[in-house]
């Protein structure tokens, strides 16, 4: 059987060497090497509630939960929130009065939304260095930019969670047997763009006799606001830059003809009519089952890994022996349904002033914080910062390793004697989320750039260009108190334009009725984050 090969971090190596400060590597079974990560069994057994991303439940005799609970004297209780609806199920729980000790902040902007409302423990910076010492080492060396991300009034209650593979943008994906067999090419400007999903639409590209196909739905659509420099259809509000300052991108007025282009392929039947409520139809959140089900030919949802097919790059199998990549989540789906069916991945289309670009999914990926009743009890706020340090960024490679993917020769091995490359072992490596199953990978992100062969091939593709990104990085009050109602009025105005429920000059009383409605104190809140950010920026080169 083939097993799932992932190459390792080759930055990882040299990190662990910043954090050990010596080559000395402590048994993985032993437990960790600093004994400040070592609970002595006569101290108070601490319960612990700890909230995670999730894409399957973590079962209560989870085995790398256990591990960790016995060499910490610790029980903890993993709250199975599915990530899907993790701020709706989690908000209903601290309705009731429900506090997770390790309290994981999914979207960064609801920091402030949560500590406002008394729910995050303050963390002494002093603490922080004392107690998670290899994971501020992290942010220091890679992400030094995001370490005051967390602050709130010059006080921590806020780990930021730092992905660095997300200098690659949301990938552009076309049915490529549809291009070949109206012998299109893959688009470069908006009207090459244009001719092809009207093709799509209307040039039975699935050769099914019938008109049941269609261009694009709501992810593709920001591809387009992309060609005209902003990002709109976001789970918030999204800032551009503009003549040095931050502005709403979806306030810009190149959007209204951005969505002149919309409504008219909607009205010409080239859009999918079901993009209201998007192309993802429960499940795995990354799916667009519109792109999977055959409606629509273009999208450009989820991230480069969705969109891996057979062959892409060469991966190892258990000897060591080069063999094709399989073909994974959105690629692997659309096989199943149509095993003839290939993509491609196209740059953003050039709008008529040069621009282009897809959305990017920010570096600041969210906030690990500590729920304010943990500070309550003597000594449980610093476990649990051990434990966050260990399970997140432990300085021996085994063990760092371990907390991922869980016991080393049972779910996963080294490939070689470099470290560097690690093997899933069957039947884990055909299991979807099997970290899940077994209570591994519960801590959070550090910023380690990987160097692994996914992202090579992902760097080949180019997806490291022509990202658009959100320059606004935290939330601000305002932000936290109108953005859900900004969003959704921006959401349903656009709506209403596109489908030509609204004429097309509704644009402008949209813009007046956002500002009225808290737009105006946003927008001044967010620019004078960004001047000191910019001043202090500049005070640190």
């Amino acid at each position: 059987m083939m097993m799932k090969f992932i190459p390792f971090l080759t930055t990882l190596i040299a990190l662990m060497s910043i954090l050990s400060g010596c080559d000395t590597k402590p048994d993985a079974a032993s437990g960790p090497a600093d004994p400040q990560t070592s609970t002595s069994a006569s101290s108070p057994r601490f319960q612990i509630s700890w909230t995670m991303h999730l894409n399957l439940p973590v079962p209560e005799d989870a085995e790398m939960v256990q591990q960790v609970e016995n060499q910490f004297n610790v029980d903890l209780n993993i709250w199975n929130i599915e990530n899907n609806r993790y701020e709706a199920l989690l908000d209903k729980k601290l309705a009731q009065g429900e506090i997770p000790d390790l309290f994981r902040v999914r979207q960064p902007q609801d920091l402030l939304r949560y500590q406002q409302q008394g729910l995050l423990a303050e963390i002494p910076e002093d603490m922080l260095k004392e107690y998670a010492p290899n994971t501020m080492k992290a942010l220091e060396a890679y992400a030094p930019d995001y370490q005051d991300d967390g602050m709130i009034d010059g006080k921590y209650y806020g780990i930021p969670g730092i992905n660095p593979t997300n200098i690659y943008r949301m990938p552009v994906v076309y049915r490529q047997d549809w291009l070949d067999k109206l012998g299109l090419p893959v688009p470069d400007t908006l009207e090459e763009f244009e001719q092809v999903i009207y093709a799509f639409a209307n040039e039975d590209p699935d050769g099914n006799g019938q008109k049941d196909t269609y261009g694009l739905s709501r992810q593709g659509m920001n591809v387009v606001f992309g060609a005209f420099g902003q990002i709109v259809f976001a789970d918030q509000l999204y800032f551009g830059k503009k003549d040095g300052k931050l502005v709403i991108g979806a306030l810009e007025p190149e959007m209204k003809e951005a969505l002149q282009y919309l409504r008219k392929w909607y009205q010409d039947g080239v859009i999918d009519p079901e993009f209201i409520t998007g192309e993802n139809k429960g499940g795995y959140k990354h799916l667009s089952h519109a792109f999977i089900d055959g409606r629509i030919g273009m999208t450009s949802m989820g991230n480069y890994y969705h969109w891996i097919q057979d062959g892409d790059y060469m991966t190892l199998d258990a000897y060591g022996e080069e063999t094709p990549v399989e073909a994974a989540f959105n690629a692997k789906e659309l096989n199943v349904k149509n095993p003839q069916a290939r993509i491609t991945f196209g740059r953003p289309f050039r709008g008529p002033d040069g621009q282009r670009g897809s959305q990017a999914y920010d570096m600041l990926m969210s906030f690990t914080a500590i729920g304010a009743d943990a500070a309550k009890e003597t000594g449980k706020m610093e476990e649990i910062l051990k434990i966050l340090d260990y399970v997140s960024a432990s300085p021996d490679v085994d063990e760092y390793t371990s907390m991922i993917h869980g016991v080393q020769g049972k779910h996963w091995q080294w490939a070689g004697a470099s470290q560097e490359d690690v093997i899933v072992l069957p039947p884990y490596d055909k299991m979807f989320s099997y970290q899940n199953s077994i209570g591994a990978n519960i801590g959070m992100t550090v910023p380690l750039m990987p160097t692994t062969r996914r992202e090579q091939w992902a760097s080949t593709l180019g997806l490291d260009q022509d990202g658009i990104y959100n320059a606004l990085e935290v939330a601000t009050p305002s932000l936290t108190d109108k953005g859900p109602d900004l969003v959704q009025l921006k959401n349903k105005a656009y709506i209403s334009i596109i489908t030509g429920e609204k004429p097309l000059n509704y644009f402008d009383e949209f813009v007046q009725e956002f500002m009225t409605a808290g737009g105006t104190e946003v927008i001044q809140e967010a620019n004078d984050w960004y001047f000191k950010h910019s001043v202090k920026m500049d005070a640190e080169r």
